[in-house]
């Protein structure tokens, strides 16, 4: 933190900056490992692509899985072991690319429909059928138990197999990724038991050879510091009985959550109607997520004493500040509202723990503000 927090104050005004710290992923990945050993880890890179956090990712865990053929051009670009390739709405583009990747790769089949198309392109690879099934999982974000667009119906399980058979494909076994965001250890470990049972069942009823079943990811980090019980997941799952398949889990936000830190200058001060705002050079569309889910990101104020300008600097004290960026939105919020003893136009205001579906899912081409600066600190 002490080395992040310098870089902030040192960076040339106004800063805005995405830092990451690639070596927080790694001690992740190390503890992750321990806890679901001896199975398989994908690292799910839609989290956060950025090439330094995806190398350490490719370093750490067994492979990469992808929810696009760019995703999986920069994930055998960065030399990932094994691969996986998910996700809704696959294109002729998108199987010709399974087809012509040389890393060992498993697709993750939606639909009836997509199993025509793999094998129209001449995929030879293995393929997961990927299954809306089982009861909702506590998260940010429900992915099966509700009718959603992903995956297919168990009812149409065995026809799925029975046409992926008539196609010459290989089914190996099952995607069951259900939830983001799951702080409960014991419910998601209810929920690798049951779809490892509910896989067993299933590839029997199907004439499926059964050797692979991922059960997604979904292992909570909340941004305001919270992880799922890593040391509980594993010992519930410990000696879990898998019927002879590869176990494989694929997290993202885990892994990515606490790799990331937003920066953002503060560029002007003012109260309106008895609220202080603090107005920052950056805002939603480099950080969505405080958006996207209406919370308030934790930060912490860097102060900066260094003023160039002639005019006096402006300064509050002791008020309850809402941070927000240089948008013309009033939804450009990154934190409603915290009490600060004092901050000066000029200082800098670091989200921590910003890693993951922050960048990445930003807007960032709205009014065409500047970019932020991409930095990497491996120490830190």
């Amino acid at each position: 933190m002490n080395e992040v927090a310098e870089l902030a104050r040192s960076l040339p005004s106004p800063a805005c900056a995405w830092i990451y710290t690639p070596a927080r992923l790694r001690e992740r990945a190390a503890a992750l490992r321990r806890a679901l050993a001896p199975h398989t880890v994908l690292y799910a890179m839609k989290a956060c692509a950025n090439p330094a956090v995806l190398a350490a990712a490719v370093e750490t865990v067994d492979g990469v899985e992808c929810a696009s053929r760019g995703e999986l051009t920069l994930a055998e670009e960065a030399g990932a072991a094994r691969l996986a390739f998910s996700g809704p709405a696959k294109t002729d583009q998108d199987w010709q690319a399974a087809a012509a990747t040389e890393t060992p790769l498993c697709v993750h089949a939606e639909s009836l429909g997509e199993l025509n198309g793999l094998a129209a392109a001449g995929y030879l690879g293995p393929v997961a059928l990927r299954v809306n099934r089982g009861r909702p999982v506590p998260g940010t974000h429900r992915m099966t138990g509700p009718a959603t667009p992903f995956g297919i119906d168990p009812d149409q399980v065995a026809a799925a197999a029975a046409h992926a058979r008539a196609l010459g494909l290989d089914v190996a076994g099952f995607h069951l990724h259900a939830v983001s965001g799951c702080l409960d250890a014991d419910a998601y470990a209810d929920h690798v038991a049951d779809g490892l049972a509910w896989s067993a069942r299933a590839a029997d009823e199907a004439g499926i050879e059964l050797r692979y079943v991922n059960v997604g990811g979904g292992l909570g980090a909340d941004p305001r510091g919270e992880t799922i019980d890593l040391e509980r997941l594993g010992e519930r799952i410990a000696g879990i009985d898998t019927a002879g398949a590869e176990l494989v889990f694929e997290p993202g936000r885990y892994l990515a959550a606490d790799s990331g830190w937003y920066l953002a200058e503060i560029v002007d001060l003012k109260t309106v109607a008895g609220q202080a705002f603090a107005l920052v050079r950056g805002g939603t569309h480099h950080f969505r997520l405080p958006a996207a889910w209406g919370y308030s990101h934790p930060f912490t104020l860097v102060a900066v004493d260094h003023w160039p300008h002639p005019w006096p600097r402006p300064r509050l004290q002791e008020v309850d500040l809402r941070v927000c960026g240089e948008l013309c939105t009033p939804r450009d919020v990154l934190h409603a509202g915290r009490r600060v003893e004092a901050v000066a136009v000029g200082d800098r205001v670091l989200f921590a723990n910003a890693g993951a579906y922050g960048w990445e899912i930003s807007h960032d081409r709205f009014l065409a503000h500047q970019r932020p600066l991409q930095i990497t600190v491996d120490g830190a």
